[in-house]
C-alpha cells in the first residue's frame, strides 16, 4: 500500500508541474495575441466617445498595462489561496463560471468516453474474431470512414438530419429555450446531450476499435491459443480468457488517453450545437481576451487529462501483476 502511495505521490508532483507550465504557456499565448480588450469587448466606435479617464479605467479593468510577469505572479498567488480571479466578461467569479459549464461538459465527455470504449472495444472484438470476412472488412472500412471526417463536419450532418430533417432531438442548446433553471428536468439535459455525445462517441471510436482489433489478431495467431483451440475451446473462450487479459493494459492506455482527444473535439462540437460547456467557454475567453476565465478552463480541463493519465497508471497494477512488483520494487529502491 505505501508503495502504491508513493507512486501517486510522484505522478501528483508531476501533474503539478505540469499544470504550472501548461498555465504559463497558455498566458504567454495570450498576452502575445494581436486581439486588443478593449476594441474586442467594447467595440471601437464606443472607444472613440470616450474620454481619456474612461478609457484609462477600462485598461486598468483588463490590466493592459500591467507588465506580464506581474500579472501571471498576481494570478499565480491568487490560485495559491484558491482563487481562480474574476471573469472580465461574466464579472462573476471564475470557479462559478467553471462550476456551471463543468457540469453540462461532465455530461457529455463522460457519456461520449463509456459509449466510445465500450462500443470499440466490441466492434474490435468482432471484427478480430471475422478476421477477413465481411464483417470485418465492414467495420474497418466504416472506422476508416470516420478517422478522416472531422468532428464539425459530422456535428453538422447528425444537426440537419436528426433535428431539422427528422426533428426527434432539440436543435442546441444544452436545455430547452426560454426554460427557468428550477423547471428544467434531467430528461431534457440527456435529450440536449444526446446529439453531441454521439458525435464525440463516433469520432472517437475508430481508434478503440482498430486497435482493439489488431492487438486481438496478435493474440488469436499466437501458439498458446492455437493450442487451446486443439483442445476444443470455443472462440468465446478464448476471447474471455486470453484475449481480454492481453489486451487491458493497451485498451487502458489508449481509452484514458483518449480524455485529451475528447476535450479537444468537444470545443468544435459545442460550437456546432451552441451547447453552453466548458469547450465554447474557451472559444468565447479566448475571442474575448478574458485571461483568468482562460487560464481557469485551462488549468481545469489539463486536470482531467493528466488525472485520466493518473488513474490509468494506477489501473496497470490492478490489472497485470507485473506491473504491481515493479512498482513495488521501484518503491524499495527509491526507499533504500
Amino acid at each position: 500500500m505505501a508503495h502504491r502511495l508513493g507512486f501517486a505521490g510522484k505522478k501528483l508532483l508531476r501533474m503539478v508541474l505540469l499544470l504550472l507550465g501548461v498555465s504559463l504557456a497558455a498566458f504567454l499565448l495570450m498576452s502575445a495575441s494581436p486581439l486588443d480588450p478593449l476594441q474586442t469587448n467594447v467595440g471601437q466606435a464606443a472607444l472613440g466617445t470616450m474620454s481619456q479617464e474612461q478609457i484609462a479605467q477600462l485598461e486598468d479593468y483588463w490590466g493592459v498595462n500591467d507588465p506580464p510577469l506581474e500579472r501571471y505572479l498576481g494570478w499565480l498567488t491568487d490560485v495559491l489561496h484558491g482563487d481562480l480571479g474574476t471573469s472580465l466578461l461574466y464579472r462573476v467569479p471564475v470557479t462559478q463560471v467553471l462550476a456551471e459549464r463543468l457540469k453540462n461538459s461532465l455530461w457529455l465527455m463522460a457519456a461520449a468516453w463509456v459509449l466510445s470504449g465500450v462500443l470499440g472495444l466490441l466492434l474490435g472484438t468482432v471484427a478480430a474474431a471475422c478476421r477477413g470476412r465481411w464483417p470485418d472488412r465492414l467495420i474497418r472500412g466504416w472506422c476508416l470512414l470516420i478517422s478522416s471526417t472531422p468532428t464539425f463536419w459530422l456535428a453538422i450532418l447528425l444537426l440537419m438530419v436528426f433535428s431539422v430533417w427528422l426533428g426527434w432531438l432539440p436543435i442546441g442548446l444544452s436545455v430547452p429555450i426560454g426554460a427557468e433553471a428550477s423547471a428544467v428536468t434531467l430528461a431534457d439535459r440527456l435529450r440536449h446531450a444526446i446529439l453531441p455525445a454521439l458525435t464525440l462517441s463516433v469520432t472517437g471510436l475508430a481508434n478503440m476499435t482498430l486497435h482493439t482489433r489488431e492487438k486481438l489478431c496478435d493474440v488469436l495467431e499466437s501458439d498458446y491459443v492455437l493450442f487451446a483451440r486443439a483442445r476444443g475451446e470455443s472462440t468465446l473462450s478464448i476471447l474471455w480468457h486470453h484475449g481480454l487479459r492481453n489486451m487491458a493494459l493497451p485498451a487502458i492506455t489508449l481509452q484514458f488517453g483518449s480524455i485529451s482527444e475528447i476535450f479537444g473535439g468537444s470545443v468544435l462540437v459545442e460550437q456546432v450545437f451552441s451547447y453552453q460547456g466548458l469547450g465554447q467557454c474557451a472559444v468565447t475567453a479566448g475571442l474575448g481576451s478574458d485571461l483568468p476565465l482562460l487560464l481557469g478552463v485551462t488549468v481545469v480541463s489539463a486536470a482531467l487529462v493528466f488525472g485520466g493519465n493518473l488513474i490509468a497508471d494506477l489501473l496497470y497494477g490492478v490489472v497485470d501483476p507485473k506491473i504491481r512488483a515493479r512498482v513495488r520494487a521501484h518503491g524499495r529502491k527509491g526507499g533504500a
